[in-house]
């Protein structure tokens, strides 16, 4: 049983009337009275005071509102006290945009491609691979070859932290790009049961390293403002990536030998990938993090303008220990990285047991009762949707926020299953069942793409310290594939015992559990910068700052009274 959850809890309260300064002794003592009692502002002498009001529940457990902070000046008889930071919910972005860091962020999806593209390409061809190879018949070993990359890929996961901290996220993409094109071209030449397998575990564990890798190297480069719609294109990478194996794969039915070429394809994706990351830059926040801050300073200034360095830098700065690339797994026991494991892992937990690859897998026999009989069909017709879905996210989620879509998608996936389990459940005619068991899986299918797929690999990170990213991440993907693998082990038997509706409606339960939890322990990280939520999230910084308002505060009155 994991340890409780403990959280720090903030109190809002009313915005403070804006003032020009006081002009008497009567109104200066009211105004710092007035501002002192407001966790909305945040004052400055020459360096950062916070008055929040953060208490600890042992009742209520999740984490506390965050706070985005714009500088503003107050001047006391014409000179410059202190500033004043609004908690305005605004984001003054960077000075210039996405645009600089989109071809970064596009180089990296190149592996959410890959992971697509492999988890379609056998999909289709298990039948011609094992009528070739002689296990035709064999249903152990037909799953086997599919699901055999799971192993690799929880292996992957596992260790993945420990490369990203030692060589940061640019090497690490090119180090596990070599099994990733060493497996497919293995596959490909395969003439045993044995080589397939061998080569389907090599994938998986590349795979396994850049589903933890993808996610933070986005989160690390994207500016700000935009982390959120460069952070989903993980996804959208994912959906191209099924959606061409599907298109490449339709000759497979005609075909024996094509399964061949379709995994000849696959190492070409990996070229690509090696390759423009030789042109792609290094994490900024790795770099200060190695003492490599030169480099840090023209990655900030290249990718969110030369008015963010200095600012970025400083942030950097407050969050890195000297010993940070040598952090280590006990460490995920400790407070507050504890609270984002359990998080992280619970997502996954949930959004699997929501049943995803359970529909993806069924989505073929439902479309077959309409008349839509060939697997890939009904396979590009689910991918598709959730490339829609895919798209609308990256332009949803730095505006309406993640905890908003996470909420909302789960909830969309809870009717979707219900409706499905009613319309398998009650008579109704027969035709009519069909079609609302078309319409809920097209929906559960697009309400996953909204928010439980994309959302759940971005918001970790974000929630996760500069010092244990990669080890929340690698811990939280770890489970993923063990419940992955969970699902589809168990899928099929409790259908055969129980059926679809009480399976689908179960589903529909964890993902209506879901919901609750996101809108319970999920904050809104919108518009933040990871060092905000990190300050924010860490009861270690409340304790410096709440030091630092002690030892302060009488001087800022003394200087106010002069």
């Amino acid at each position: 049983m994991p340890p409780p959850v403990a959280a720090l809890l903030y109190h809002p309260v009313g915005p403070v009337p804006t003032r020009t300064g006081p002009t008497s002794q009567q109104d200066r003592n009211h105004f710092l009275i007035s501002l002192r009692e407001t966790g909305a502002v945040h004052f400055r002498t020459r360096f950062p005071l916070r008055f929040g009001h953060l208490t600890v529940s042992a009742e209520k457990k999740q984490f506390p509102e965050l706070r985005t902070r714009k500088s503003g000046f107050v001047k006391v008889a014409d000179s410059e006290i202190f500033s004043v930071e609004k908690d305005d919910g605004e984001n003054s972005g960077s000075e210039v945009g996405w645009l600089p860091s989109f071809p970064h962020v596009l180089v990296a999806s190149m592996s959410n491609f890959l992971f697509g593209y492999h988890i379609g390409v056998m999909n289709g061809p298990i039948v011609s691979v094992a009528r070739e190879l002689g296990f035709e018949g064999n249903t152990i070993l037909e799953g086997l070859v599919v699901s055999i990359f799971i192993a690799g890929a929880f292996l992957g996961s596992a260790c993945s932290a420990s490369i990203i901290d030692k060589l940061g996220c640019r090497r690490t993409f090119q180090l596990v790009t070599i099994p990733l094109i060493l497996g497919a071209l293995i596959s490909a030449q395969a003439h045993s049961l044995y080589e397939v397998l061998w080569g389907r575990f090599l994938v998986g564990l590349g795979i396994g390293v850049n589903t933890v890798l993808v996610p933070i190297y986005i989160s690390e480069v994207a500016p700000t403002k935009y982390r959120g719609s460069l952070g989903s294109i993980c996804q959208v990478g994912t959906c191209f990536g099924i959606i061409s194996s599907l298109f490449l794969g339709l000759p497979s039915e005609n075909d024996p030998h094509w399964w061949r070429t379709l995994l000849y394809f696959a190492s070409i994706p990996g070229f690509v990938l090696v390759f423009g990351m030789q042109f792609a830059v290094d994490s900024p926040r790795w770099l200060c993090k190695v003492g490599r801050k030169d480099e840090a300073k023209i990655v900030i200034q290249n990718l969110w303008g030369e008015s963010e360095v200095e600012r970025a830098i400083s942030d950097f700065e407050a969050v890195i220990k000297d010993d940070d690339v040598n952090s280590n797994w006990l460490e995920l026991l400790e407070e507050p990285h504890s609270r984002v494991a359990v998080i992280g892992a619970s997502l996954f937990v949930l959004q699997q047991f929501s049943g995803i690859n359970g529909v993806l897998y069924f989505s073929s026999l439902t479309f077959q009762d309409v008349g839509i009989s060939s697997s890939a069909s009904a396979s590009l017709l689910v991918g598709i949707t959730n490339f829609i879905g895919s798209m609308l996210v990256s332009y949803l989620v730095d505006k309406q926020g993640r905890q908003k879509l996470l909420v909302g998608s789960y909830g969309g996936m809870a009717v979707s299953m219900f409706l499905v389990a009613t319309a398998i459940t009650f008579p109704v005619e027969e035709q009519l069942g069909h079609n609302l068991s078309i319409l809920g899986t097209l929906l559960y299918i697009f309400s996953f793409a909204l928010g439980a797929g994309p959302i759940t690999g971005l918001i970790i990170p974000e929630l996760s310290s500069n010092r244990t990213r990669g080890k929340v991440m690698g811990f939280s993907f770890s489970v993923h594939w063990i419940c992955n693998f969970l699902v589809g082990l168990f899928f099929l038997d409790l259908v055969e015992k129980f059926g679809v509706a009480p399976v689908y409606a179960t589903f529909g339960g964890v993902s209506l559990l879901a919901a609750i939890f996101a809108s319970y322990f999920i904050v809104e990280t919108k518009g933040r910068s990871l060092e905000e939520i990190e300050m924010s999230l860490n009861p270690n910084f409340a304790a410096r700052d709440d030091e630092g308002e002690e030892s302060r505060g009488g001087a800022c009155d003394a200087v106010v009274a002069d």
